[in-house]
């Protein structure tokens, strides 16, 4: 399944290259929830609530008004978490808030999946290098993704994999890598980071592994009614 991803940075909708180069910045949220109405799940992350620079949590209320999305960005405590729920969305992506002193915050993991449902709770390992990265993917750890997913399996429904040496690139993914996730866990895994073409989004999904894709479409490269 393709899952469009919305980014919101300054009260815009955009894209980057690498998680710092803005690439795409448009201000028309009706063009692009248009646009995303047919899909049963769209990806919408706060990435100034990311960066600890604020947040855009009154765009998202109207976005996941009307769009069915998973929220990321910024959820650091259940508090926050419940609240982003309560704005309208189907599941929170939780990523760096996972991870303590270089491992799996096992504590913090058990915390939230008690509070609002594992169901509820997509946990994001991205990867860079081989190695988890958290902080805005500035801060590597000592253990891959497949670690972190058999670790958080049991705290969550879904793991959202993003493929970081190849985001915003335009270059492909790598297989091999989302794989060796989704062999670590029994939960369902999305897969991100440079998917480009229909393609690969037909080679996931034969695996069972949902595409987020951005870049992709705001460029015009893939087309939604292909």
């Amino acid at each position: 399944m393709l899952i469009p991803s919305i980014d919101l940075q300054n009260g815009h909708i955009v894209q980057l290259v690498q998680g710092d180069t803005l690439a795409i910045q448009t201000d028309d949220q009706e063009l692009w929830i248009g646009r995303f109405s047919r899909f049963p799940k769209v990806q919408l992350i706060d990435l100034d609530a990311a960066m600890g620079k604020g947040d855009n949590l009154a765009i998202v209320k109207t976005i996941c008004g009307r769009l069915p999305c998973r929220v990321g960005g910024g959820i650091r405590t259940v508090a926050r978490a419940q609240e982003v729920l309560a704005a309208g969305a189907h599941a929170v992506i939780v990523s760096s808030s996972l991870f303590k002193d270089g491992r799996v915050d096992l504590v913090f993991a058990k915390a939230l999946a008690d509070a609002v449902g594992p169901e509820r709770v997509i946990a994001a390992v991205d990867s860079k290098g081989g190695h988890v990265a958290i902080h805005g993917w500035k801060t590597l750890l000592p253990i891959t993704a497949a670690e972190a997913a058999a670790a958080l399996t049991p705290y969550c429904g879904e793991f959202l994999y993003t493929h970081v040496d190849n985001e915003g690139l335009m270059k492909g993914t790598d297989m091999a890598a989302i794989r060796a996730v989704q062999a670590a866990t029994s939960r369902h895994l999305t897969a991100a980071g440079g998917i480009t073409t229909r393609e690969e989004i037909d080679e996931l999904h034969a695996a069972g592994i949902d595409a987020v894709v951005g870049m992709a479409i705001y460029t015009g490269t893939m087309a939604l009614d292909a």
